[in-house]
């Protein structure tokens, strides 16, 4: 063998020794794979929320200590009626409306707000893919899921990462009947009507006209409905009405504090010797955003009626009748304060 082979034969062998040790060193280096905690795992595993509405359960999934790591998979698996019938109603796609842009209750029309919104496709109930928060969307009927007093639906869900997969099982959803609007006078469980009607959330210096007495909360029902009206043309607004202790119509105009340009978060405004009508965007409220239409919490719309009059001694007295309230369900709603006691009283004394 010459120099020249004898060159290239020891090269050879330095390479191939070279790669050899590469491949060990390879070896010995641990692949990384994710955490999965044993510890992880849902703080809430029964779900019992008001079909017709969206409701989410948020951050109901607990890591302790980050101990799986992020980004986990959530999936619902197996879902089954209680009985242990499949549930094909849980896996069909409906039709929901979804927020793209922020709801700011500024909004100066119809357009604007559904130019905010979009239509996307999504099972009744569902668990966000990233996060563990459970959704049950407002196409949710009754209609179309099982409702209590049925004992409802069993499923599973599946958490998982690159470092594996666990199984939560038997988790539940039992979900109560609609309720179109808080506050409610339906059973939950039944649908059925438990009174007349509600109470308004509050009335401040409200006499009656016969008995010259101040009227509480309890003089009034506040019926939340449908639109009787005739004739009309089939759409989504809500009206305010009024009527005396015989149930014939109060003219709104007589609440002349009230500031109906302002009352909610509505357009339109329609003004008749018996109701007034705004149009509006379901749900009300849009969204859970403290604004000037609503409680502090977001949770509800909050309209104020007010008439001014002059009582003994010449002072002036503000009364306000006040109602917190929520609608969930598309529509022509009305809703009407019936004194059933005695007529409010808006004569000076």
């Amino acid at each position: 063998m010459n120099n020249k082979q004898w060159r290239l034969f020891t090269g050879t062998l330095l390479a191939g020794a070279f790669l050899l040790a590469l491949t060990a060193c390879n070896k010995l280096v641990p692949t990384y794979r994710d955490a999965l905690s044993a510890e992880a795992g849902f703080s809430q595993t029964t779900f019992e929320p008001v079909v017709g509405r969206t409701t989410q359960y948020s951050n109901v999934f607990v890591n302790p200590n980050n101990g799986s790591t992020y980004p986990i998979d959530f999936t619902i698996v197996n879902a089954r009626r209680f009985s242990g019938e499949a549930a094909p109603e849980l896996s069909d796609i409906f039709p929901v409306k979804v927020w793209k842009q922020a709801y700011t209750g500024t909004e100066t029309s119809i357009a604007e707000i559904e130019g905010k919104r979009a239509t996307e496709y999504h099972n009744v109930f569902e668990v966000r893919k990233h996060s563990g928060d459970f959704v049950l969307w407002s196409s949710s009927t009754s209609r179309i899921l099982r409702c209590q007093a049925d004992s409802g639906y069993v499923f599973d869900v599946e958490m998982s990462n690159s470092g594996g997969r666990r199984y939560f099982r038997n988790m539940r959803l039992m979900p109560f009947r609609e309720r179109p609007y808080e506050p409610s006078n339906l059973n939950p469980v039944t649908g059925q009507s438990v009174s007349n009607g509600i109470y308004p959330s509050y009335m401040l210096n409200v006499r009656g006209d016969s008995s010259n007495n101040y009227l509480t909360a309890a003089d009034v029902d506040v019926y939340i409905r449908k639109s009787s009206e005739t004739g009309k043309t089939p759409g989504n607004t809500i009206s305010f009405m009024f009527l005396d202790k015989y149930f014939k119509p109060i003219d709104p105009a007589k609440f002349a504090l009230t500031d109906w340009n302002n009352l909610l978060h509505g357009f339109n405004v329609k003004k008749t010797a018996t109701r007034v009508t705004y149009d509006v965007a379901f749900p009300v409220p849009l969204a859970q955003l403290p604004t000037r239409f609503t409680t502090a919490d977001g949770r509800r719309t909050s309209v104020k009626f007010g008439y001014s009059r002059i009582g003994f001694g010449g002072f002036r007295q503000d009364a306000v009748i006040g109602l917190d309230f929520a609608i969930y369900e598309p529509g022509d709603w009305e809703i009407v304060f019936a004194f059933k006691n005695d007529s409010p009283k808006f004569s000076n004394d």
